[in-house]
Parts: structure tokens; C-alpha cells; sequence
């Protein structure tokens, strides 16, 4: 029984097809069904059913291919030990991000490139919910997340930066007069906010459930620079983090939230326990020391 046999029965398996496989594995189709053949009178039973249009498992076939996939896995993690030892790490890493931060992502993943040149790195933008989904499932090895006071459970953060979550308003606004409103000032008002599943809306919909105030999301848009456009626009009241709201006080008033006060934070989060890559492992750690060695939980 060889490797390559293994290979190619895992491969035909999952593409249900001969041709298929042989393309994928870049080599020939006669010599796929040969190997796939010889495995076959080792084990003394077929392994697939090429009777129909595509080629499908037996039961036999079933019952070999975790075996297949077990060792074809535990071969790469050998290999994969082996570079990380010697320095020659390989591997692919999918990292997450929600949008509108200010961290240095780029720069960040660019440097790890150049001390690791053989990683292919994934990049991908999402809600907040959707990024800690993933992460728990193991389709992330870490992301950029915005949460509340709780970390995530199942989930180890490195906190980047904490700031208040604002009310932002047109100069024309009835409200542009005041600078401090509560939450309960705001429930006869259109409001213009993230949609849920984000971090920010998740404070917003959390501080209303506490309060037991009804709010009105008249405009929900996923990126907050149309927020704070509709709000200039003088189509409602925009919950926005802080900072940016700030920069934008040319075309906004910004009001400070009070009973209760809302904040969010922006962290980078992975998971400390469970499967991972050393590409993976090696990806948290530089992010990690990039950003420095304080202000870890979980």
C-alpha cells in the first residue's frame, strides 16, 4: 500500500470522477485507475463503483477512505513539522477582518509574507458574528473582531483599541444643540445603524433590551461612512464609533451617549486550544507581537 494510492482513491472519491481526478492530481487517467487497481487486490475488495456515471465509494470504500485521509493528514502534518523546525514554514493561513479600523492589517500580513514567503495567506471582511462563527469552526485561524465587554467563549483577544459608541446627527438636527443625549431620547427618532450582527449594533440592541426602550432602525447600511452620509443628509440619528464620528464633525454633530453609556471594543482574537496549522500558530504569534504583549484575556 503506497501514498500515492492512498492519494488518488481520496481524490477520485471526492470529485466522483476519473478525469477529474487526474486533472486535479496533474497526472495521467490510465495511471490513477492502475494504482487504484492495484490497492484493490492488496485489499482483496473494490474500493469504488464505476458502474453509474460517476465513480462512487463502495461500502468497503467508506470504510477505507478516513483511514486514507488519517494518514494523507498525518503525512503533512510531518511535513509541516519538519519545515517549522527548520525554518522553511509552509502552509496556507486564513485570517478575518471586520472593515473600517485602523490597524495596519495590511502592513502586518505583508511582514509576515517576508519572513514567511512559502505561506499563502487568506484574507476575507465580515460581520462580526459571521468571523467568530468561523473561528470556532476552525475556517479562521484569527481575525478582527468588535465585541462588548465579554470575550467570546472559546476565543483568546488581544484588546487594539476600546472607544465610545456615539449618536451622530446633522448641524440642522433638532438634536445638533445638545451634546449629551440618553438612549431613551432616541426612541421616537429614525435611527441609522449597522445591521445586526456587528459588534456596534450588538451594543446598541444590548443597552435597549436593558433599558426596555424600543428603538426604530430606519436605515441600516453595512459600512459606517454611508451611516454617517444618510445622517448628514438629515435621514436620522446614526449610532458611529467615536473616533470616526470625530473626523467627521465638519459635516456632523456628535452627541455622547449617556444612560447607559455605549463602548465597543476592536480586538484581535484566535482560538488558544484546539487543531492548528504552524502556519497558523505562526501567524497569531507575529499579529500578536506586532501589536505588543499586553491587554491578552481569554
Amino acid at each position: 500500500m503506497e501514498l500515492r494510492q492512498l492519494e488518488y482513491l481520496v481524490t477520485v472519491a471526492d470529485e466522483a470522477n476519473f478525469t477529474r481526478a487526474a486533472e486535479k492530481l496533474l497526472v495521467s487517467q490510465p495511471g490513477i485507475s492502475a494504482q487504484i487497481r492495484r490497492l484493490e487486490r492488496e485489499l482483496g475488495q473494490e474500493l469504488l463503483n464505476r458502474s453509474g456515471r460517476s465513480v462512487r465509494p463502495t461500502a468497503v470504500g467508506e470504510a477505507v477512505l478516513p483511514y486514507a485521509r488519517a494518514a494523507l493528514a498525518a503525512v503533512d502534518g510531518a511535513r509541516a513539522a519538519v519545515s517549522e523546525l527548520t525554518g522553511l514554514l509552509r502552509g496556507s493561513v486564513s485570517i478575518g477582518t471586520v472593515t473600517s479600523h485602523n490597524v495596519d492589517l495590511p502592513g502586518m500580513l505583508a511582514a509576515f509574507h517576508a519572513s514567511h514567503p512559502l505561506v499563502e495567506i487568506a484574507l476575507s471582511e465580515a460581520e462580526t458574528g459571521q468571523l467568530i462563527a468561523k473561528l470556532l469552526a476552525g475556517q479562521l485561524d484569527a481575525a478582527i473582531i468588535s465585541i462588548g465587554a465579554a470575550t467570546p467563549a472559546g476565543l483568546a483577544t488581544h484588546v487594539i483599541s476600546e472607544q465610545p459608541i456615539v449618536a451622530a446627527v446633522s448641524h440642522a438636527h433638532g438634536l445638533a444643540a445638545r451634546d449629551v443625549v440618553a438612549l431613551a431620547d432616541l426612541r421616537d427618532q429614525p435611527l441609522i445603524s449597522l445591521p445586526r450582527g456587528t459588534g456596534l449594533r450588538a451594543r446598541v440592541d444590548e443597552a435597549a433590551v436593558a433599558t426596555g426602550i424600543r428603538l426604530h432602525i430606519a436605515f441600516e447600511a453595512s459600512a459606517p461612512e454611508v451611516l454617517a452620509d444618510l445622517a448628514a443628509h438629515q435621514l436620522g440619528v446614526a449610532f458611529l464609533p467615536g473616533q470616526f464620528a470625530e473626523f467627521r464633525a465638519d459635516r456632523l454633530k456628535v452627541l455622547r451617549i449617556d444612560q447607559p453609556r455605549l463602548s465597543g471594543r476592536l480586538v484581535f482574537a484566535w482560538r488558544p486550544v484546539g487543531p492548528a496549522s504552524p502556519a497558523g500558530r505562526a501567524l497569531v504569534s507575529h499579529i500578536r507581537g506586532q501589536l505588543g504583549a499586553s491587554n491578552t484575556e481569554g
